[in-house]
């Protein structure tokens, strides 16, 4: 059979993984605190017909070694932790981190290894918890869940993460900070869902997970905004761009096939 057609088959394959991670780039396009995912190709192991022929003094040239390529396959699916646009939404519980970090959140006070997440659309429940979306506790420099006491009438949250409480006698005073995480590759974090991100040996050295505070020069965590949220770091008119790359790269491998099997029929024809 001719290597052509299973090149083509490879690079088909190759275009569909592409249009799956570029469907889900659009698709959460409004998702807030997502990072958007790419795919890079590496090609398959080369056919070597001959080698390689050393130079003689005083004699023949060398000669390069002829190879064939075999194909194509997935080198990598990035996730593009780029910061994301701001939206503005006055709302006192909406927090935005400005630069590098992630918010902590976990299920419970039994969870060791708390999740990691840019998505600061939190919420206070009924036990004055600071929580998310889901009912995930977001996270104190100090690794427990945040609780906001009952004699604060009012609070606000500073770029550092501090809880300043109004109390009902209109004093004010400081409560926990909100914790930020720095992580060294975010790339290597694993996606779950529901924007969180999971602490891998490949993020952090040994998987270690250090809550810190935001707004650290020396960690190197950013500002925490309030009444801001940040948006999907998706670029439409990138994403449609690739998007017909790959339908073109997935055409002109599917002609590759087809040519493959003329030439095929061709050599079946010999023989009449």
């Amino acid at each position: 059979m001719l290597r052509s057609m299973y090149s083509g088959v490879s690079g088909m394959r190759g275009f569909q993984t592409k249009l799956d991670v570029i469907g889900n780039n659009i698709a959460n396009v409004n998702t807030i605190g997502f990072k958007s995912g790419r795919v890079m190709f590496k090609d398959i192991m080369s056919q070597t017909v001959s080698g390689v022929t050393a130079p003689v003094d005083g004699g023949q040239g060398g000669v390069n070694a002829k190879q064939i390529g075999l194909g194509v396959s997935i080198g990598s699916v990035d996730t593009m932790h780029l910061a994301g646009s701001a939206m503005t939404t006055n709302n006192p519980t909406d927090l935005r981190i400005d630069g590098d970090g992630f918010f902590l959140v976990k299920l419970s006070d039994d969870q060791e290894t708390p999740f990691l997440t840019r998505a600061g659309d939190f919420h206070v429940d009924s036990n004055r918890n600071l929580i998310t979306s889901d009912g995930l506790h977001v996270v104190s420099v100090d690794g427990e869940s945040i609780q906001l006491p009952e004699e604060a009438t009012a609070f606000s949250i500073s770029s550092d993460g501090t809880i300043v409480q109004t109390m009902a006698d209109g004093t004010t005073e400081q409560g926990v900070q909100i914790a930020v995480a720095k992580v060294s590759n975010p790339q290597g974090l694993e996606k779950i869902g529901g924007n969180l991100y999971r602490m891998t040996l490949n993020a952090n050295a040994e998987g270690a997970l250090e809550p810190t505070t935001a707004n650290n020069a020396e960690v190197g965590t950013g500002s925490i905004v309030a009444g801001q949220l940040e948006m999907s770091n998706v670029d439409l008119t990138n994403e449609f761009t690739e998007m017909i790359v790959s339908q073109r790269g997935f055409q002109a491998n599917s002609r590759i096939i087809t040519t493959s099997d003329e030439v095929l029929q061709e050599v079946v024809n010999l023989k009449r």
